[in-house]
């Protein structure tokens, strides 16, 4: 994984979220990341900081503390494609049709959530 991704997609996700998030980092142990092709993939759950102000925490909860997918084509920027819908579907980021098989197989689903 490129050293600045996680920063990156964390920043993507706090910025393409309504209301914005600025104080939000990856939940431990959700962080994915791999390609396919010339397109980068991301998957993360987010949890706010201790900055977090109580917006941000009101909207970390319920479907903000699902799991998020993000692409990247070459070198563009990351984009949210998808959310994990409520409750989970039990085959993890597989349910996902904007991740790619292989992908999802590498990452074992997204299922190892602490």
């Amino acid at each position: 994984m490129p050293p600045a991704a996680k920063a990156e997609v964390t920043a993507a996700y706090g910025r393409q979220s309504r209301p914005q998030l600025a104080h939000i980092r990856p939940r431990t142990g959700t962080f994915y990341y791999g390609s396919c092709g010339s397109t980068a993939y991301a998957a993360a759950m987010f949890v706010p900081t201790a900055a977090a102000t109580y917006a941000e925490q009101v909207a970390s909860q319920d479907d903000g503390a699902a799991m998020k997918y993000f692409s990247r084509s070459g070198n563009g920027s990351w984009t949210l494609i998808a959310s994990d819908g409520l409750p989970r579907d039990p085959h993890g980021c597989a349910a996902i049709r904007q991740i790619p098989a292989p992908l999802a197989a590498l990452w074992a689903d997204c299922l190892a959530v602490p």
